[in-house]
């Protein structure tokens, strides 16, 4: 049974057939998958989602796909935990993290939307699959495309990470590195996907990848107990993840899952790369694009697709922004694995810094659940920190020469 009812554009709301379709024909707005809430409710429940495997199919009523899900069986339900040490570190009372750095299988939230994608990819008939990617996505679609038997052509900005290039490779796609940024890769995918019958993940079938990011929020929902954090800081890129952590709360409150959420939204981008944080300072409905220059290249999309819907969630539960720098992004990361032993890529690296900042700043309280979010694994993006964590003491295979270098107990 499907409980999809169409697309819906956001801006006119304009209704579509549930296909291959991002843009509305009219008024050029983005569309995004409707659902017939009132047949979830009769079918769904605390107690089914509770009883079924810990990944992120036990919400499928709320994902966009019409049968049973092919993709992504071991990917979510990620460790939740209180922070203790990270806490006291910044000097609050009640600290969590959600830690995607752990996903199935690439270590990145990025699993949840390619599982979504491609199990909607492979109703909709396609037989290739393909995107443009920071990296994340690249390694996700590369991994999960080849388990479900998908054609993979894959486009990335030439001067990726080099783990992040090989963590694509090893799948054996077919990957495109553009000379060029996110942005630039992204319009040239866009003409691409003119021109051959590719599902692209974020481009023409977007809207159905993007929800797969409900998953997170819908997880630390029930990881908390059934309830909403009253503050969540996440890393924003294209700010979807931002856009859909706060729908999937409100999806949980129609149905009855939680009180009403009254959390706030902040969103933590890098000094080099942060129109949506430049958004809200200003308290402009216009994002600007910007040219990314930051260590932090999964968050580096210089004309985020959802900017103006993540400030607009921001905006709606009173919530703020930060931007960091290169230095503070690196700072964080360390922070991070010194406090709660957690190795995070560069864009946990900008959620740390930014919770510290939005702290020290009393636009979050001391006294209040603060959700910090971490999306994506250290060992990824290892040259931000390789010239900052120091070097091992070399010694001989001798007990005196450990004696010279160790003068305590």
């Amino acid at each position: 049974m499907t409980f999809i009812r169409g697309l819906r554009c956001r801006e006119c709301a304009r209704e579509y057939p549930a296909k291959a379709l991002y843009v509305c024909e009219y008024c050029f707005g983005s569309l995004e998958v409707d659902y017939d809430y009132a047949a979830i409710s009769r079918k769904l429940s605390r107690q089914l989602i509770e009883s079924r495997p810990p990944n992120i199919w036990r919400y499928k009523e709320l994902l966009p796909i019409d049968g049973e899900p092919s993709v992504g069986f071991h990917t979510g339900m990620t460790p939740f935990f209180k922070a203790h040490n990270l806490g006291r570190a910044l000097g609050v009372k009640e600290l969590y993290i959600k830690d995607d750095s752990v996903c199935h299988p690439t270590l990145s939230f990025k699993d949840r939307v390619v599982s979504v994608a491609l199990s909607r990819a492979k109703e909709l008939g396609f037989e290739t699959v393909a995107c443009a990617s920071t990296g994340n996505l690249a390694n996700s679609v590369s991994a999960l495309s080849a388990k479900a038997g998908f054609k993979r052509t894959i486009f990335i900005p030439a001067d990726l990470e080099a783990a992040k290039i090989i963590g694509s490779l090893v799948y054996a796609p077919r990957l495109m590195a553009v000379e060029g940024n996110y942005d630039e890769v992204n319009r040239l995918c866009a003409e691409i996907g003119t021109h051959y019958k590719w599902a692209f993940v974020n481009i023409n079938i977007r809207p159905y990848y993007a929800e797969g990011s409900k998953t997170y929020g819908f997880e630390v929902a029930e990881q908390m107990g059934w309830k909403a954090p009253q503050h969540i800081v996440v890393p924003a890129a294209s700010g979807s993840l931002l856009v859909k952590i706060w729908k999937g709360f409100k999806e949980f409150y129609k149905l009855g899952f939680l009180e009403e959420p009254t959390c706030r939204l902040y969103a933590a981008q890098a000094f080099g790369c942060h129109p949506i944080v430049t958004a809200i300072e200003e308290g402009s409905d216009i994002i600007k694009p910007v040219k990314p220059k930051t260590i932090a290249k999964s968050l580096a999309i210089g004309n985020p697709a959802d900017g103006y819907y993540a400030a607009d969630a921001i905006r709606e539960t009173g919530g703020w922004g930060a931007a960091v720098t290169d230095e503070e992004i690196v700072d964080g990361i360390k922070l991070l694995a010194q406090t709660e032993g957690i190795f995070t890529e560069t864009a946990g690296g900008v959620t740390v810094a930014a919770a510290k900042k939005l702290i020290e700043q009393k636009k979050i309280p001391r006294d209040e659940s603060i959700v910090v979010c971490v999306t994506g694994q250290g060992l990824k993006t290892q040259e931000a920190v390789q010239d900052h964590v120091g070097k091992p003491i070399r010694i001989k295979p001798n007990l005196s020469s450990f004696q010279e270098h160790v003068k305590d107990n």
